[in-house]
């Protein structure tokens, strides 16, 4: 008999209710119920789970490297705020890679695409021509990481 066949009529699938299902899912799992288990999209949603951290650290990263543009391309108008940001987000690459150490080469793998995104939204951030950014990231994965890296001017500093 198929898994499908053998599943209760009246669990959830994946289709009609997922967070019912993952929930469905997992009970079963606990009960050492091999036949009853959905496993295709059980896997499915594991390799989705691990895609989601990487979709995190790159994000992250895009956000730090425009702040650490606007840090650097406009110095006058730097704010309190963007240094925030720019801790926060070097804080949670640094957590995400200790809760996951395999991605801990990731940022630099994707620190070309991120700085391109971060540079399209810099431009709309600033009102600068895109031609006032580098066309490469002018900052190594180690400068971006690194929580006494600030880019540009020394002056004004922001506190």
């Amino acid at each position: 008999m198929s898994d499908t066949k053998t599943r209760d009529r009246t669990a959830p699938t994946y289709q009609s209710d997922f967070y019912a299902w993952t929930q469905d899912q997992a009970a079963r799992l606990r009960e050492a119920r091999p036949n009853s288990i959905d496993w295709e999209n059980v896997a499915e949603e594991i390799e989705s789970v691990g895609g989601s951290e990487k979709r995190e650290i790159r994000s992250r990263l895009k956000v730090l490297l425009k702040h650490l543009l606007k840090w650097e391309f406009q110095p006058e108008k730097r704010k309190y705020g963007w240094r925030v940001t720019i801790d926060y987000q070097r804080d949670m690459i640094a957590a995400a890679v200790e809760v996951s150490p395999s991605l801990r080469r990731f940022p630099a793998e994707v620190l070309a695409d991120s700085y391109r995104l971060a540079v399209y939204e810099a431009i709309d951030d600033t009102g600068l021509p895109p031609r006032a950014f580098p066309e490469m990231s002018p900052y190594s994965i180690v400068q971006a990481l690194d929580r006494t890296f600030f880019p540009g001017p020394a002056e004004p500093d922001v506190r």
